[in-house]
């Protein structure tokens, strides 16, 4: 553990469209929010790294990174990804496979510290008005994201990581509108910042 607030974090974010938060500014983005949220807290962060698109599966962001030929290391990483995996109807065993490997890569990014890697669990478009109105079964939507979840943190408590649900909270988009962006799928800053509210005392407790 890091003992001292002087320290300079490096942080990478890898993910999908919920990293590099489509439709919202950059800055809205949870990577974002959090660094703000983190140096509020008396922590020294850089500004976020990030290995993200639009639409990416758990192998897309593995040809991501590929592609990026990232080569240092960095004092923490947050991994979200699986959305795109369970909207294709991937099979559930390619992406624990592919989510064990990007652990590993988190793993290796972060100095080979476990416990400096963050995972966030996926969030449930089904009850966002895109997925209301896209024709799917909604509790199937629900129950199958579920499913995906199980094996992310299944594999990340396997591996000490932290894993953080933002799943439950994701759910109250049925309630509350503000939490959905304009394109009405993905998050607005409002939910975003939720995010960042769970995961910032997660991370301050390894780096305190």
């Amino acid at each position: 553990m890091m003992t001292n607030t002087e320290t300079e974090i490096s942080y990478l974010a890898i993910g999908d469209s919920y990293t590099i938060g489509e439709d919202v500014p950059l800055e809205s983005s949870f990577p974002y929010q959090l660094t703000e949220e983190l140096k509020a807290r008396g922590l020294k962060l850089t500004k976020p790294d990030i290995i993200a698109k639009t639409g990416w599966t758990t192998s897309e962001l593995q040809d991501g990174i590929r592609s990026a030929e990232l080569n240092r290391k960095y004092t923490m990483v947050t991994l979200l990804i699986g959305v795109n995996n369970q909207y294709r109807g991937e099979p559930k065993e390619k992406y624990r496979n592919e989510f064990k490997e990007l652990l590993q890569t988190a793993i290796t990014f972060a100095n080979g510290n476990e416990t400096h890697v963050f995972v966030v669990s996926i969030p449930d478009w089904g009850l966002t008005p895109f997925g209301m109105e896209s024709g799917r079964d909604i509790r199937f939507v629900s129950s199958d994201i579920d499913a995906f979840n199980a094996i992310n943190k299944e594999e990340s408590l396997a591996e000490g990581v932290s894993y953080t649900d933002i799943t439950v909270a994701s759910r109250l988009v049925v309630s509350d509108k503000e939490l959905i962006a304009s394109d009405g799928l993905h998050p607005s800053p409002k939910m975003y910042l939720d995010w960042a509210l769970k995961l910032a005392p997660v991370v301050m407790e390894k780096f305190k």
